[in-house]
């Protein structure tokens, strides 16, 4: 077909696993099928549903097509295209900067604090800069907790204190001190021109001038923190999507008593 969109050529790939070669999987193994999505600053005609296709296709996506376009205004077009991968990683190849620390649920941090440490541990949380958005911080800090995990708020042997969004990081260091915190968690939403990394630099900057960095364990969650950017960043660690407040408390709790046998 003269058009390109198109194409009836048989396909002839291994569909057999192999982690050094590794695509995203659709029906088939390595089919490579994904979908992506995407806005651009134009406005919803032919040519710039075309020019969506051929930005995937610039993608390395193969076949690609328009499954969806839609005017967000005069000016902008959101769109969803699928094709097929033409790209793929060695798995076995990668090396991760994970936290290592065994997860307990709420009950079994409880038992650690009491057996291990033998006082509760008080933890300060707030979303801070200009961020108010409270999901993050309230899933890990509130009594309810998120999705059936429940918060910090719940557990006995925690004494939490969630300070809510919008907090100036000398606010946060201010409360820390006073409330004579073990452990800082800080909660980063908005990202947009990295203001998370700004802002979170910032933080361990205040620290460090008052000489109170190694007072705290310093914790930072969001959907676009990872361990290695919270490591690097001079945080103790960083959890990103699908952490729970097991997840960050039974890290604290460990890094807690590794320091205190220092």
């Amino acid at each position: 077909m003269s058009s390109g969109l198109y194409s009836t050529k048989v396909k002839n790939f291994s569909t057999k696993l192999d982690l050094t070669h590794l695509k995203p999987y659709g029906d088939t193994m390595n089919d490579g099928k994904v979908q992506v999505s995407f806005t651009l600053p134009v406005k919803d005609d032919d040519r710039s549903m075309e020019a969506a296709r051929q930005l995937a296709v610039k993608m390395g996506l193969e076949d690609a097509q328009v499954s969806y376009h839609g005017a967000l205004d005069k000016e902008f077009t959101f769109y969803v295209v699928y094709g097929n991968l033409s790209h793929s990683v060695d798995i076995t190849s990668i090396k991760v900067n994970t936290i290592d620390s065994d997860v307990m649920d709420m009950h079994g941090i409880d038992e650690y604090i009491k057996e291990k440490i033998g006082r509760k541990l008080v933890v300060v949380g707030a979303s801070t800069g200009t961020d108010a958005h409270t999901v993050g911080i309230d899933a890990i800090m509130n009594m309810k907790g998120y999705a059936g995990h429940y918060g910090l708020e719940r557990y006995s042997m925690i004494e939490a204190y969630n300070l809510g969004s919008q907090v100036p990081n000398e606010e946060l260091v201010k409360r820390a001190v006073e409330l004579n915190a073990d452990v800082i968690l800080v909660s980063q939403t908005v990202t947009q021109k990295d203001v998370h990394v700004t802002n979170m630099v910032e933080l361990v900057e205040l620290l460090e001038a008052g000489n109170l960095r190694d007072k705290f364990i310093l914790v930072a969650g969001g959907p676009r923190i990872n361990n290695d950017l919270a490591t690097e960043l001079g945080f103790d660690a960083g959890f990103g999507p699908g952490k729970y407040a097991e997840h960050v408390a039974s890290f604290f709790v460990d890094r807690f008593t590794k320091i205190r046998k220092k």
